[in-house]
């Protein structure tokens, strides 16, 4: 057994800081330090979140009061704009930092800044920042220092076509990526647009002058395939239902190619990525509450196009699960340590 580390959380009260304790509480390498709070401040973690009762005893802390020092490892489950403000400081003391916001995800600061609205306070330290898809950035993320965790829409659709685009075999300038997402993707926020009689039964499209999920997805795609540049049309929707992301993605072949096959041999080894047979369609209920990506391939008949289907949980293989594989990683232990997760049936 290895000897436990300290891990703190900043912003524990939001849906992926809930999933991230639910995770870590049990976790067999973890002590829980800090967990912070700027609402909740004061009050047990408990009392906010009932289903930790018997679980965790700590009380939420002051995010501006919050001791981070004793922490070896330090979560951001807050809003964007928050961890880059933490990030040089916390480094300089040794303390590693999985974000799971996106002050880190994109290097093209230009391009970050355009697209989030404020001037990013630490851009060497963003040049320093490893991308947290651990199927792809394996390696880098066993030595870094800093991961960003990558967004949960950005999370399916990339395991859903890196595979093809690393080998050449479709075009990276006509991808279509049809994203749904469950309502807590959008986070725990009261807006009128989040309630539940404006959202049950209603289905609807959203973005589509641009989702900040987009660029994300572009720079990491053109970095971690062999193509120079990738260009895709992505319309994310909203459906029903609480979690749970279902990507759907329309490719041009360049090449005659077995796809099942190149999905197969290019995942075989890995632990969260479950290929479908064939003619299989993933479901989202089949991943909830598990760090699983299940994904399917199909040919259109009489033609050079793919469908790809990813599915995922939208607060676990879409945040908090694959940062405790991060985490994991970082640490080199093995990765599935703390996320043995089956999915939630019914």
């Amino acid at each position: 057994m290895s000897e436990k580390i300290k891990v703190s959380i900043v912003g524990g009260t939001g849906y992926t800081g809930i999933e991230l304790l639910r995770l870590l509480a049990l976790h067999p390498n973890v002590s829980i330090d800090q967990i912070t709070s700027r609402g909740d401040a004061g009050k047990k973690v408990k009392e906010v979140y009932p289903s930790l009762r018997g679980i965790l005893e700590h009380c939420f802390v002051d995010s501006e009061k919050a001791d981070l020092s004793a922490s070896d490892l330090v979560f951001f489950a807050t809003p964007n704009g928050i961890a880059m403000n933490y990030a040089k400081n916390l480094l300089a003391k040794g303390i590693k930092i999985i974000d799971l916001a996106a002050d880190f995800r994109i290097q093209d600061l230009k391009v970050w800044q355009r697209w989030y609205g404020m001037t990013h306070s630490c851009p060497d330290v963003l040049k320093k920042a490893v991308y947290g898809l651990p199927e792809f950035n394996r390696e880098k993320i066993k030595q870094a220092e800093l991961v960003a965790n990558p967004g949960c829409y950005s999370t399916a659709v990339q395991l859903g076509l890196i595979p093809l685009l690393k080998k050449g075999l479709i075009d990276p300038m006509t991808i279509i990526a049809d994203v749904k997402s469950g309502v807590s993707g959008a986070g725990k926020k009261s807006e009128t647009q989040l309630l539940m009689s404006e959202v049950d039964g209603n289905f609807r499209a959203y973005g589509l002058t641009g989702h900040r999920h987009l660029p994300e997805i572009e720079e990491n795609l053109s970095v971690l395939s062999s193509t120079d540049q990738v260009k895709l049309i992505f319309v994310p929707h909203l459906v029903p239902m609480v979690r749970g992301i279902h990507a759907t993605m329309y490719v041009d072949c360049l090449d005659i190619f077995d796809p099942l096959k190149v999905f197969d041999e290019f995942y075989k080894n890995e632990l969260f990525i479950d290929v479908m047979e064939k003619d299989a369609c993933p479901q989202t209920k089949s991943v909830t509450a598990s760090n699983i990506c299940r994904i399917s391939v199909h040919k259109v008949p009489n033609s050079n196009k793919l469908v790809i289907l990813s599915v995922i949980d939208n607060l676990i293989k879409g945040a908090s699960g694959q940062a405790v594989q991060n985490m994991n990683i970082m640490m080199r232990w093995p990765e599935k340590l703390g996320l043995n997760l089956i999915p939630l049936t019914p």
